[in-house]
């Protein structure tokens, strides 16, 4: 049998971005339900221009899971909350509150004095049809969050509209041609995670998502 070749690592290839200021933290649930709204998510920043960041990148157990969040969202510019497990599950119906907690940390870090020839922190929350966010978080009224129906093509389409409108978008495609590539993409995560498991490095996913955005070129 054939080993697999691990892919490459392909930093500053063509017009992906890869610094800090096109940088995107992505908030959102890691369940097995929501994988694949996850995978899309990631290839979708990526398609547009941009580098996707998480609490996963570090892969380091030894460091607080806080700090890798603050980490990773302090070092980008842009940031994705996705609220949709905002309400009760399970025989204690009992809600996740971590993906609001992290919007807040968002929210305050959108509110600082930057730093010399940085922008302030610019975001975006993706929430559930229904207007949920009005019965669970009533400040947010005040904005303008994206819902969405739980498909990935409606995901996909709300995720790059916003991000094909911020300064910093490279070369927007259409919803058509990303949502065409994502199949090729899912595959390649398929066989990674084959041989990974749950121990998928993120450098991984995040250059098999590159390779395949970069068919798009």
């Amino acid at each position: 049998m054939r080993k697999r070749r691990p892919p490459q690592i392909r930093f500053g290839v063509g017009k992906l971005a890869t610094t800090a200021p096109t940088s995107v933290f992505i908030n959102c649930p890691f369940d097995n339900e929501y994988l694949l709204l996850f995978d899309a998510i990631v290839f979708t920043v990526t398609c547009c221009g941009f580098l996707p960041r998480s609490a996963l990148e570090s892969g380091d157990v030894a460091e607080l899971r806080i700090h890798r969040i603050l980490r990773a969202m302090f070092s980008s510019k842009y940031s994705i909350h996705e609220l949709s497990r905002c309400h009760g599950e399970g025989d204690q119906n009992l809600a996740r509150f971590n993906m609001p907690l992290e919007l807040g940390m968002a929210m305050a870090r959108a509110f600082e004095t930057p730093a010399p020839n940085q922008k302030n922190h610019d975001w975006l929350v993706l929430i559930p049809e229904g207007h949920l966010h009005q019965k669970v978080i009533s400040d947010l009224s005040g904005y303008d969050p994206k819902s969405h129906n739980g498909s990935l093509e409606d995901l996909v389409r709300k995720v790059m509209a916003w991000l094909v409108t911020r300064p910093d978008a490279i070369f927007p495609f259409t919803p058509g041609e990303v949502l065409g590539k994502l199949p090729a993409f899912q595959n390649e995560v398929r066989n990674l995670r084959e041989e990974w498991g749950n121990d998928l490095p993120w450098a991984y996913l995040i250059s098999a998502a590159k390779a395949v955005a970069e068919q798009l070129l």
